[in-house]
């Protein structure tokens, strides 16, 4: 646990890192940073990607609807020919 008056990482009495390790944890934030704004970019478009799986499977489930009144109503006139023709 952190104490309350702890202070940054560099504190004068510590060993300020080297410029290498400085240049290094650079490198390490801005990869960091890349992967957050990708996995905010991926969770946007998973969003998106949903929304139009759950709108396209309402469509099906109309035009199914749809088909099937119309095979219905097809059937009934059908019914409706004389057996003759």
């Amino acid at each position: 646990m952190c104490k309350p008056d702890a202070g940054p990482i560099d504190r004068p009495h510590v060993v300020p890192y080297s410029r290498a390790m400085h240049a290094e944890l650079d490198t390490l934030e801005a990869r960091i940073r890349q992967v957050a704004e990708l996995c905010h970019t991926l969770r946007r478009e998973n969003i998106a990607l949903r929304q139009q799986l759950l709108t396209s499977q309402q469509d099906s489930k109309q035009l199914a609807a749809r088909l099937d009144a119309a095979r219905t109503r097809l059937h009934a006139l059908l019914d409706t020919l004389p057996e003759d023709v």
